[in-house]
C-alpha cells in the first residue's frame, strides 16, 4: 500500500471512489432496495449449483454427508460476506471486491482482482446460457417433440452453433441497458419460481425418504485417484494428511466443489452504487440471500440423499432423477422446468456484475473511459453492456459445457481473500471511517475468511489454477501497457484535484 503516485500500489480513498459516483455522466441510478438485493442474490445463488452439484458431490465425494460440505461451503461464504457488508456499506461504488482492494490494498491488486472477476463473470454468464439452452431443448423434446436443428444445438448436442444460449444473452443484455430496476422486478417473479422449486422437492420429497438410504451417512474414506493435480500431495505436505472421497476429509473435497452452488452473493456488492440506501441495505441483501439459500440447500441435499442412494444418484439432474426413482414423473418435469427458468436470472445477474466491474475499472481510467458513460436517460452503464453482452452471446454460441463447477470458483475465492485482507488493513490505516455495518472480530473473522478460501482453493484441480494463471499474466501485461499510464488516480495528484 502506498500514497506514491507513481507506485502501481497507490490507493484510492473512499472519499475519492464516492466523489465518482456523483459525476453525471459516469453516475448511475440509486433504484435498488434491500428486497430488490435479497432477490438478486438468491437469484443468481440458487441455479446451477443446487440443480447439478448436488449429484457430482453426493456420488464421488462424500455421499449423505455431502450436506454437512454445503454447510461447510456456507461457512466459508460466511466468513467472506461479513467482510462485504462492511466494504459495501462503507464504499457504496460498483465494482465489488475491485473497489474494495482499490480503497484498502492499492492500483495493481484492484486491477489483478478486477480482471480476474470481469473473466469468472464473462464465462459463468456464457456456460450457464449453454445449460439453460441444454434445459429448454430437453423440455422442447420432451413435452412438444420440438427439435432444434442439430447445428443449431451447439458443440454438446454435436452441432456448431447454440442459437438459444445466443440469443438469451443477446435479451439479458437488453434488460440490463433498459435498467436494473426492470431487470429487479423480472428476477423477482423467477426467483419466486425457483424456489417454489426448491420447496417442492423438500416437501414433496419428504414421503419418499428411506432411512437405509443414509446409511452409512460418511461413507469410508478412499484415496482420490486423480482429478486434483499437483494440490493432494501437496494439501499433504502442507498439512500430513491424504485428501480422499468419501470419509472426513471427503466432505472437505465435496465443499470446495458444491461451493460453486453458493457463487451470488458477492455479485450483491456490485449493485451497492445502485441502491437507495447502502449502508443499510447492502448488509442486508447480502447476508439475508446467504442465509435464505444455506437453508434450503441444506435441506434439499437431506431429502434427495434420503430418496435414492447416493452411489445411484444422476451427475446430471439429480433432483429430477431423484423422483424418477420412486416413479413421480409429475415432479421430475416440475423440476425440469424450474431448473430451466432458474437459470434465466443466474445469467443476468452474472452479466450484471460483470458490467459493473467492467464499468468502475474504466471510469479509474485502467479501461478505456469511454466504457464507462451512463446512458442519458436509463443511468445505466450501456456501451459496456452492449460491448460484453455481444462478446458473451457469442462465446455461449460456441462453448461447450463442460468442466462448469470450476470456472469461476477460484475467481470467486480469491477475491474473497482480498475482501478480506482489505478489511484488515482499512481498519487499521483509516479507522476515522463512519462504518454502518461492522465485521465483529477484526481481525480473527478476515483471517477465517483467508485460510478457509484458501483451503479450498487448494482443493480445485491444477487446471484450474493454470487457467488462472495464464489470465493473470495476461492480466499484468494490460495494466503495464495501458492500465498504469491512463489510470485517473496517477494524473490526478492531490486528492483536492481528483
Amino acid at each position: 500500500m502506498s500514497s506514491d503516485l507513481n507506485s502501481p500500489f497507490r490507493t484510492k480513498t473512499v472519499e475519492q471512489s464516492i466523489r465518482d459516483t456523483e459525476e453525471p455522466e459516469h453516475a448511475l441510478r440509486k433504484s435498488l432496495s434491500a428486497w430488490d438485493l435479497t432477490v438478486f442474490g438468491v437469484g443468481v445463488i440458487i441455479g446451477t449449483g443446487i440443480f447439478v452439484l448436488t449429484g457430482i458431490a453426493a456420488r464421488n465425494n462424500a455421499g449423505p454427508a455431502t450436506a454437512l460440505s454445503f454447510v461447510v461451503a456456507g461457512v466459508v461464504c460466511a466468513l467472506a460476506a461479513l467482510c462485504y457488508a462492511e466494504f459495501a456499506s462503507t464504499v457504496p461504488v460498483a465494482g465489488s471486491a475491485y473497489t474494495f482492494a482499490y480503497a484498502s490494498i492499492g492500483e495493481l491488486p484492484a486491477w489483478i482482482i478486477g480482471w480476474d472477476l470481469v473473466l469468472e463473470f464473462a464465462l459463468g454468464t456464457a456456460v450457464v446460457a449453454v445449460g439453460w439452452s441444454g434445459y429448454v431443448r430437453h423440455l422442447m423434446h420432451t413435452n412438444l417433440g420440438w427439435d432444434m436443428p442439430v447445428a443449431l444445438s451447439g458443440p454438446d448436442a454435436g452441432g456448431h452453433f447454440d442459437l438459444l444460449a445466443f440469443l438469451l444473452v443477446l435479451v439479458l443484455t437488453v434488460i440490463l441497458v433498459v435498467g436494473t430496476k426492470l431487470s429487479a422486478r423480472i428476477t423477482a417473479v423467477v426467483v419466486a419460481i425457483k424456489v417454489t422449486v426448491v420447496l417442492l422437492v423438500i416437501v414433496a420429497g419428504a414421503f419418499f425418504i428411506k432411512a437405509d438410504n443414509y446409511s452409512p451417512f460418511i461413507p469410508p474414506a478412499q484415496p482420490q485417484t486423480g482429478g486434483s493435480g499437483w494440490t493432494a500431495p501437496l494439501v499433504q505436505l502442507m498439512f500430513g494428511f491424504q485428501p480422499t472421497n468419501y470419509g472426513v476429509m471427503g466432505i472437505f473435497t465435496a465443499a470446495s466443489l458444491v461451493f460453486f452452488a453458493f457463487i451470488g452473493f458477492d455479485v450483491v456488492a456490485t449493485a451497492a452504487e445502485e441502491t437507495k440506501n447502502p449502508q443499510r441495505d447492502m448488509p442486508r441483501g447480502i447476508l439475508g440471500s446467504l442465509l435464505i439459500c444455506t437453508v434450503l440447500y441444506v435441506a434439499v441435499t437431506i431429502v434427495v440423499t434420503g430418496m435414492q442412494y447416493y452411489a445411484q444418484m444422476s451427475p446430471t439432474a439429480p433432483l429430477a432423477e431423484a423422483f424418477k426413482s420412486v416413479n413421480q414423473p409429475f415432479f421430475s418435469g416440475a423440476i425440469s422446468l424450474g431448473a430451466a427458468v432458474g437459470l434465466i436470472t443466474v445469467s443476468m445477474i452474472l452479466l450484471l456484475g460483470q458490467t459493473r466491474v467492467f464499468f468502475a475499472m474504466s471510469r479509474d481510467g485502467l479501461l478505456p473511459r469511454t466504457f464507462s458513460v451512463t446512458h442519458p436517460k436509463y443511468r445505466t452503464p450501456y456501451r459496456a453492456t452492449m460491448l460484453l453482452g455481444g462478446i458473451i452471446a457469442i462465446v455461449a454460441g460456441f462453448t461447450s459445457l463442460e468442466k462448469l463447477a470450476e470456472l469461476v470458483n477460484i475467481g470467486t475465492l480469491f477475491a474473497f481473500v482480498i475482501v478480506a485482507l482489505g478489511v484488515i488493513i482499512l481498519r487499521r490505516t483509516r479507522p476515522d471511517l463512519h462504518r454502518s455495518f461492522r465485521t465483529p472480530w477484526v481481525p480473527v473473522i478476515p483471517i477465517l475468511s483467508i485460510a478457509a478460501s484458501l483451503w479450498l482453493m487448494l482443493n480445485l484441480p491444477a487446471e484450474t489454477w493454470a487457467r488462472f494463471g495464464i489470465w493473470m499474466v495476461i492480466g499484468f501485461v494490460v495494466y503495464f501497457l495501458y492500465g498504469r499510464s491512463h489510470s485517473r488516480l496517477a494524473k490526478t495528484g492531490k486528492d483536492a484535484e481528483y
